[in-house]
Order: C-alpha cells, then structure tokens, then sequence
C-alpha cells in the first residue's frame, strides 16, 4: 500500500512539475489567435507538417520572442462574419472568402497590410491581384490563400452510371436519390445550387428570382438528408449519403478514402472563388499575424498546406513544382486537371458582395427555408405526442369503465343472492 501511495505520489509532482514548466515557458508569451475553415491547414494528423507548431519555433529562432497560435475554425463564412462583426474575439488572422472580404472591408472590419512584412507576396500569381481581385482591387487587405471551385460529388456505387442527370445540377433534385441527398448549410452556397440550376445570375438576380430559387430549394428539402459543412466528410467518405454539392478540393480529400467517388462540375455554371488572408481591424498583434500570412507562403509551409488541403493554390513556388503536381496526381489521376485545366474552361463566376437590402431579403429566405424544416418535424413530433397521450386517455378511461362495470355486477350478483 505505501508503495503504490508513493507511486501516485510520485506521479503527481511529475505531472505538477510538467505544468509548471509549461508555464514557465509560455510566460511573457504572445498569443496569436488565428480564425479558419475546418480542415484547412496542415496540423500534423497522419504525419502531416503541424504549420502552427513551426511558426512558434520559427518565430522564437527568428525574432527572439515566442509566440503561441490559438487556432480556432468555423464552418461558413456567414459564422466567421457573425464573431467578427460582433468583436467578441480579437483576432488576428482570418481566412474569408472573396465576397465576404469585400463586405469587411465596406465595413471597416479589416486592417490594411504592411507588405514589408510580407515579401512572399511576390510569388502569387498575377491574375490574382490588381484589379483580378476585384473583393479588394487596391491589394491592400489581402493575400490570396487557396482557390478553387464548386461541383457535385456522387457515389458511383450508389448513383447510376448512366443517370441523365449527371453534369447538371439536375442530379441534386433527382428523386431517386430521396433521403441521400446533401445540401449545402449556408445560405450563399445553397441558394447558389438553386440559382445556377435555373440559369440566374448569383449577383444580379432579382428579388422575384431569388423567391424562385427559394421554392426550388423547398421542392428538394424533402429529398435532403442533410444540411451540412464539415459533416459532409464522414458522409460521403462512409458511404451514408448518394450526391452533394461541394469544393473540388474537399473532394479530393474524400476520394482520397472512398474511391467509389466521382466529381463534375455542373454544366449550367457554378462558383469559383478565392480564400484569402486578412487582418482583422481589431487585431492586438498585426505585424505578427503579417509574418505569419509571410510564413504561410514561404515553399515548405504552403507546399505542406496545399498537399493537405487539396486545394489549388495561387502560389507560385507550389503550382510549378514538379514534385506538388506528382504528389497530387497520386491522390486522384486527375487531380491537377480538376483543379487547374478544368476550372479554367467551366462557365463559373464569383459571388460578390450583395447590398444590404439583398442581404437581408436573402437571410429571411434562408431563415423561411430552414424554419419550415424545422415546423415540420415539431409537427409530426407534437401530433404523434397528442395522439399518444389520447390513447393512453381513451385506454385509461376505457379500464376505469371496464372495473366499474365489474363492480357494479358483483354488487348485483350478490344482491340477487341474498
């Protein structure tokens, strides 16, 4: 017994002293609060190179100062609005898409950037900047981060191989696929399906075409599995779900666990957009973040990022190396030519940042989408509740009925007796 004490003793003022060491160590540390997509940077799973991890022993190497990066991530850039525009978290890196840059960048929600700081910025490709970046055509919020573009995955074990519906949005609404469907979880993307289906511009449609891509949507709500983001991994990788909408990059990232599945981009035109880098106006630490957007870029990391995300890359130190290209192409055959050959000949279009009248239009439709839903289940729910609790009414009072009857008999019987 003492010496299993000891032990436990023992054990304890390691672990005591591990924390306290830890301590030391962090103290007079600046912490670096990083915001991101799920699944988009390399983090050290599966032997990955953990990119946070080397900025922090960077960063010490280079600066003499440490530096610990909170990382945290959200699921669509409507959520990664909804904090910042709040300002409940200071943060100092975020990673939005186009549209949503332009629309924090309207509201004074965005830092300019010292691009002394950030020298790799010379090796984004041309197309990428000036007015080509039209969500910030002076360059002076943003370093492009990833690309890529939006098309149907399907299940080729699950669809038909010779379905009509594939090469279109069409197999998103097919019927057959009832109950296996998943569905984009932010409005822009979903209502995006809808309004590429029936051939409307994402950035000019009118308010009536709008109403019409709602009712498009509601039409397919019945044959939705899900509304999803990040779940979509599990899904079509476990082979639980027949056809989504989703990155070309992700499904890369799918096939590369299910070989069962195919990619197209849409026929009728879909999205392309482009990730980007940001300083947040209120961020506490801006000319650490700034090297940090310098380091993502620099061959080793960007290299590590692009082989883990998947993604097409607007970096030129990654896009023309030979060995990112064989790399890529071992995950899928195609890989390159979905990312880069492909996308280039696809009739596609950015989502801009839309006026805050459509803005709210668009949020009370998502809101009628998703509430609906939401309505009927509550119904059937409340429904099959109330006709239990009547059944069990009607069975109670049907027992009481049944005992009182008996009574009375007995009562009758032993009168008749007397």
């Amino acid at each position: 017994m003492k010496r299993l004490f000891t032990y436990i003793f023992t054990l304890f003022m390691l672990l005591a002293a591990m924390v306290v060491l830890s301590s030391c160590q962090n103290k007079g540390a600046v912490t670096l609060y990083v915001y991101n997509w799920g699944e988009y940077i390399s983090d050290g799973s599966e032997d990955s190179l953990d990119v946070n991890k080397e900025f922090e022993k960077y960063y010490y190497e280079t600066y003499g100062e440490r530096v610990i990066v909170n990382y945290s991530t959200y699921s669509s850039n409507e959520d990664m609005y909804a904090k910042i525009s709040k300002g409940a978290v200071k943060y100092d890196v975020i990673i939005p898409s186009d549209y949503m840059i332009e629309r924090l960048i309207d509201e004074n929600l965005l830092a300019k950037l010292d691009f002394s700081n950030i020298p790799n910025y010379e090796y984004i490709f041309d197309n990428f900047k000036g007015e080509n970046a039209f969500y910030d055509p002076t360059n002076e919020y943003s370093v492009p981060y990833a690309y890529g573009m939006v098309g149907v995955i399907y299940n080729t074990a699950l669809v038909d191989k010779d379905d009509e519906n594939i090469g279109s949005w069409s197999l998103m609404w097919d019927e057959k696929y009832s109950g296996e469907i998943l569905q984009f979880n932010n409005s822009r993307d979903a209502f995006g399906t809808a309004l590429y289906y029936l051939g409307y511009d994402v950035n000019e449609a009118t308010d009536e075409e709008w109403k019409e891509a709602l009712e498009l949507l509601k039409e397919q709500k019945p044959l939705v599995q899900s509304y999803v983001m990040d779940e979509i991994f599990n899904k079509m990788k476990g082979g639980s779900a027949s056809v989504s909408s989703y990155y070309a990059g992700d499904f890369l990232s799918m096939y590369e666990y299910n070989e069962d599945l195919a990619f197209y981009y849409p026929k009728e035109g879909t999205n392309v957009f482009v990730d980007a880098m940001c300083v947040p106006a209120v961020s506490q630490n801006k000319t650490i973040a700034e090297r940090y957007i310098n380091f993502m870029l620099s061959e080793e990391i960007a290299v590590a990022n692009a082989e883990y995300t998947y993604y097409a890359t607007p970096n030129s130190l990654v896009s023309e190396s030979e060995e990112y290209r064989e790399y890529m192409n071992g995950i899928h055959p195609d890989a390159i030519d979905i990312l880069y050959s492909q996308s280039e000949s696809v009739k596609s279009s950015y989502y801009e940042n839309l006026t805050p009248d459509k803005l709210m239009m668009i949020n009370e439709l998502w809101e009628d989408l998703k509430i609906e839903s939401t309505i009927g289940i509550e119904i059937y729910i409340i429904c099959g509740v109330i006709l239990a609790f009547l059944a069990l009414l009607a069975l109670n009072l049907a027992i009481k009925k049944y005992k009182r009857n008996k009574l009375c008999a007995n009562l009758f019987d032993k009168d008749e007796m007397q």
